[in-house]
């Protein structure tokens, strides 16, 4: 295969609350998300917590403090957010975050950042919701300020939204958080991609719409004089694995109907789908295991599909 030779990672990102994939009881959450990680840990290169405050279902962990809880007790995976919004935390503060986690994990820090989406959440918890283009907007400039306060001491910036005057950040991180940012907006979104990010994460789409959002994000690496292999592509998947595609189908039941749905087969079937982002440019996939809290789904990739990209 064409793909063949090229290093692919996997990362699980297991539920931080009810998010419609999976169902659970709530009760015994910490200790099933424990059970998994438990797996999780030994396998995959990278752990992954989602940033919502709520959805339509309530039950919901924050993110840094579920992230901080899998950094002290599995020390070896990447540790990442998958992707914080940019709204919740002022970005001085998560700039104060970020290096405090950098330190105690020794390095393992993926920061996933975006703009935020979910406008029911803003309002549910008292955050103003501005347009896409002034949410983008001042995300970019709190990239522009945790970078200041990473790379000063003191750091100041005045910008249109946020402003630091004399900042301390210590200790600063070293190495720098790896930035990744989420979503795949053409215009603006993409265009912070090629200026700001380490990584990219994008959310799940046919696969000519990939080519399309990978073909712009890389005409916009060439715009600001970006190598655009510099950027290190990621996707998060969410897969009905099981022994058969008759029963991953029935699994999966209305899920398939969703404009842009989940993978659903059997094993043999995903290694093909993700040989085809492989040969796309994609070389790190965030997995979402719907049977959480069972863990069947989960040790059938570990067992016969992660051996396929050793």
């Amino acid at each position: 295969m064409a793909n063949q030779g090229r290093q692919v990672d996997f990362g699980y990102n297991p539920p931080s609350g009810t998010r419609g994939w999976e169902v659970f009881p709530p009760e015994t959450f910490v200790r099933d998300l424990q059970n998994a990680l438990d797996i999780a840990s030994q396998s995959f290169s990278s752990l992954w917590v989602s940033d919502h405050l709520m959805t339509e279902q309530p039950f919901r962990m924050e993110c840094w403090t579920q992230l901080t809880w899998i950094a002290a007790r599995y020390p070896g995976p990447l540790l990442g957010t998958i992707v914080m919004a940019h709204s919740y935390r002022n970005p001085a503060l998560m700039a104060k975050m970020a290096a405090s986690l950098q330190a105690f994990s020794r390095g393992r820090l993926v920061l996933g950042y975006g703009a935020g989406w979910l406008e029911n959440e803003y309002r549910a918890y008292g955050y103003e919701f501005p347009s896409a283009r002034v949410r983008i907007e001042q995300m970019v400039e709190g990239l522009k300020i945790m970078n200041a306060m990473w790379t000063s001491s003191p750091a100041t910036f005045h910008g249109k939204y946020h402003s630091i005057e004399d900042a301390y950040c210590e200790p600063r991180p070293d190495p720098l958080p790896i930035i990744m940012i989420g979503g795949d907006g053409e215009q603006r979104t993409l265009r912070a991609v090629a200026e700001h990010a380490d990584w990219w994460n994008s959310v799940t789409r046919p696969l000519d719409v990939l080519r399309h959002k990978l073909e712009v994000l890389d005409n916009h690496c060439r715009d600001v004089g970006r190598d655009p292999k510099s950027i290190r592509r990621t996707i998060t998947r969410i897969v009905y694995l099981a022994p058969t595609r008759a029963e991953a189908q029935r699994w999966a039941a209305d899920k398939l109907d969703n404009p842009t749905p989940p993978f659903a087969g059997e094993p043999a079937e995903l290694i093909d789908h993700l040989h085809e982002l492989v040969d796309l440019g994609f070389d790190l996939f965030q997995m979402v295991f719907p049977a959480f809290p069972d863990t069947r789904d989960l040790r059938l990739f570990v067992d016969k599909v992660m051996p396929a990209f050793k």
